[in-house]
């Protein structure tokens, strides 16, 4: 009982605040310098160049590894693929204290062609694919590094870089790699900090070189000369960079932007005059098979109606064939139609936030980028350099040993087989060092031979040249410039532009952005005839029927006309109630006349008992004379009166009582209004006098003591005043001398003309 401690003891009080702000600041800082930034200098994140360091450990070279890791590695064999359970076990135990699902996931994607433009894993097995379907599981996929993984690793085991104890201190791992290969612009990165991300696009590893070249020439070469070279980013989908040069430019001066990625298409002839469209490249990071459900909705929703399907016709390379509604539609208008309304045009963000040498994030240009990162391999050559002297001043010293051994061979035997200590002797009697008399005891006696002094000889004259060059490249920085340029050359040479690998991929061609199809062009245009019953009915029947005709026009029992006239599949239709508010029909969704249709009040939402004053095709800058039972009317253009949802547009405010009575279409060249008053007074103005408004309640017409507004129409003064005459002759009169009645807006009027209608209608 003695040893008990109260826990509450080692409670201490702190500010919540305070406490909580030191730790939040804490993870913040680890997330971004050792999670989720990549290093400028390998453009890796620790997972990824864990993963890629146990496999170095797990000896998974590639075949046919270059040269230079096989020389400096000679105990490495290229050995087969490993199961990737296996190098996911060793990263976690050793390296990685993490998920072996996130490790598994990082893997995998360093091992898709279709996320990495330089895969960094050769993989073997179901690791994914562009349809977005998942790898298969890490105990049946197997994996290598590739070449330029290996070119990203080259030089670990030359003193290039600093390592590191791991989390658990029983290993050791590089803090960076020294590789040549420039990965991070070659593979890009992604990722999300605390604060802030990261978002780098791949490129073509040939232009970085070139572009690393021309700095190492020209360190004040400008950021447009860089963009000369460098002429975007070079997916490994493909795909097409349709931004213009400028945008490009800014973007990469700044290390923020935003860059338009677009499908590569192209149009196949079917014969006939039918054709197809086939995509055969998509955009950066789009999964296949959402896009071509993206399509499919599309087309079942309706909401693209000059597209007709969609097929998947994709083996190893990407063909989406899409079938027009009719060979008439123009293939840009649908395309252009697709790239604004699904994937097939993404934009990409570029955001080029790194971490440098000295583990500080920050958001850098491509020319600070590019000399940071040659300032890097300067640094990595130079410290390659220094290791090789101290390898060959321990060589030498051996070398200079042996010789003094071959030059007094008698005595060395004589001392090895009669001193009880005969490296103390030697080392006495020749003033060798302690490994040059141990390297001399060590010896074999085969080695005692004339040639062996030859190649020691030849060795030590070798390796002094070797030093002397290495000491000069040491202390001279232009050395250092034309080796790593000389050694960018070589590099090159694998991931050139004639290569299958290094071949250009995206294409960099400016296109504007996607055009807002029209209606019209995503309809195709069929005449029709528009009929709405007297009790709301309506349907539209195919081509231009004879309005007259009564066995055309059916309707149900009780019911009749109301309105009917001819149109097109690609108008909007208006439809005009008493109180004043305008709705908007699509001809082209209008249910199909073989029956009697169906009630307008299930594709618009008609306000209670309200009655349907006129319906009515609207026309591009057309306009209307729109007037109120109690005789104040304006003039609307239809362009303002249509509605886009189905709660209509409210255009007319009648007074309290007042209802709207008339909607009129005003003629091409129209310039006065005739208005007839319930009382039959007639009085006509001109066209001019009357306000046109989107909304409102107007300006008196016509005054009234009682009743209100019969009827007004816009016409021609020239042409005169013309109404249809009663009976079934359908004749018409005109007025030409209207002057008796042409008085100011707001007059009552006078009588009409002697044979006026009683309906007191024009017509």
């Amino acid at each position: 009982m003695s040893d008990f401690r109260d826990p509450f003891d080692s409670i201490k009080n702190h500010p919540f605040d305070e406490a909580l702000s030191q730790r939040y600041l804490v993870y913040a800082l680890s997330t971004i310098t050792a999670r989720s930034l990549p290093d400028l200098r390998d453009g890796l994140k620790p997972v990824h160049r864990r993963l890629l360091w146990a496999m170095r450990l797990l000896k998974l070279e590639p075949a046919g590894a270059a040269p230079d890791v096989l020389i400096a590695n000679p105990a490495r064999n290229n050995t087969g693929y490993k199961k990737c359970a296996r190098v996911v076990g060793d990263v976690i135990g050793k390296y990685h204290p993490h998920g072996d699902a996130s490790v598994y996931d990082a893997m995998v994607r360093l091992a898709q062609e279709f996320s990495l433009r330089t895969p960094l894993v050769d993989g073997q097995g179901n690791f994914g694919n562009i349809d977005g379907d998942n790898a298969a599981a890490m105990r049946y996929t197997e994996a290598r590094l590739t070449q330029a993984a290996a070119d990203l690793m080259s030089g670990l085991d030359e003193g290039t870089v600093d390592f590191r104890p791991t989390y658990n201190g029983e290993e050791e791992e590089p803090e960076v790699f020294p590789g040549l290969f420039p990965n991070l612009l070659a593979n890009g990165a992604s990722g999300i900090a605390v604060g802030m991300a990261t978002s780098i696009p791949p490129h073509n590893v040939a232009e970085i070189i070139d572009a690393a070249s021309l700095l190492i020439e020209q360190p004040d070469a400008d950021h447009a000369q860089l963009m000369e070279i460098v002429r975007g980013p070079d997916m490994p989908t493909g795909g097409m960079l349709v931004d213009s040069a400028a945008i490009i430019s800014e973007a990469y001066a700044t290390g923020r932007g935003s860059l338009r990625i677009r499908a590569k298409w192209h149009k196949e002839d079917e014969g006939r005059g039918a054709w197809v469209a086939v995509i055969t490249e998509i955009p950066y990071q789009v999964q296949k098979s959402k896009l071509i459900e993206q399509i499919a909705h599309l087309i079942t929703d309706k909401k693209l109606p000059i597209l007709a399907d969609v097929r998947d016709e994709s083996d190893e390379a990407i063909r989406i064939v899409l079938e027009p509604r009719s060979r008439t539609v123009e293939p840009d208008v649908l395309m252009d139609s697709l790239f604004r309304l699904t994937d097939l045009e993404t934009r990409f963000g570029l955001n080029m936030n790194v971490l440098d040498a000295e583990h500080k994030p920050g958001v850098l240009g491509l020319k600070p980028l590019l000399s940071q990162w040659l300032t890097h391999q300067i640094d990595v050559l130079v410290r390659r350099a220094k290791h090789r002297l101290d390898k060959i001043a321990a060589r030498l010293e051996l070398l200079d040993g042996y010789i003094i051994a071959y030059l007094n061979l008698d005595r060395v035997i004589e001392i090895i087989r009669t001193e009880d200590e005969p490296k103390l002797v030697m080392m006495d009697e020749f003033q060798l060092t302690d490994r040059q008399a141990e390297a001399i005891l060590n010896m074999r006696l085969r080695s005692l031979r004339k040639l062996e002094e030859m190649e020691l000889r030849r060795e030590h004259s070798e390796l002094l040249k070797e030093r002397d060059e290495l000491e000069k490249l040491v202390e001279s920085p232009a050395r250092q410039r034309t080796r790593l340029k000389r050694d960018l050359a070589e590099l090159r040479k694998r991931y050139g532009p004639e290569t299958e690998i290094g071949r250009r991929r995206t294409l960099v061609e400016e296109q504007g952005p996607a055009r807002e199809i029209p209606l019209e062009a995503m309809i195709e245009r069929e005449p029709i005839t528009v009929i709405l019953s007297q009790r709301g009915w309506i349907r539209a029947m195919k081509g231009h029927v004879d309005l007259a005709s009564t066995e055309t026009l059916k309707f149900k029992e009780g019911d009749g006309p109301a309105f009917a006239f001819h149109a097109q599949t690609t108008d909007k239709l208006l439809l005009a109630c008493a109180n004043g508010r305008f709705y908007t029909l699509g001809a082209d969704k209008l249910p199909g006349g073989r029956g009697f249709g169906e009630p307008v009040r299930l594709m618009v939402d008609l306000d209670g008992d309200t009655e349907i004053i006129a319906l009515l095709p609207a026309k591009a800058e057309g306009r209307m004379l729109l007037a109120a039972s109690d005789g104040r009317g304006f003039v609307a253009a239809m362009d303002d009166v249509i509605a886009e949802t189905r709660k209509g547009k409210q255009v007319v405010n009648p007074r309290s009582g007042a209802r709207l009575a008339v909607v009129h279409i005003i003629a091409d060249g129209a310039d006065s209004v005739a208005v007839v008053g319930e009382n039959r007074k007639l009085l006509v103005f001109p066209l001019s006098e009357l306000p046109q408004m989107a909304r409102g309640q107007g300006v008196q017409l016509q005054r009234y003591r009682d009743g209100g507004l019969s009827d007004a129409i816009a016409f021609r003064m020239e042409d005169g005043l013309s109404w249809t005459m009663g009976g079934e002759s359908g004749r018409t009169r005109t007025e030409s001398d209207v002057s008796p009645w042409r008085v100011a807006r707001g007059a009552a009027g006078r009588m009409p003309p002697q044979g006026f209608p009683r309906s007191n209608k024009f017509d």
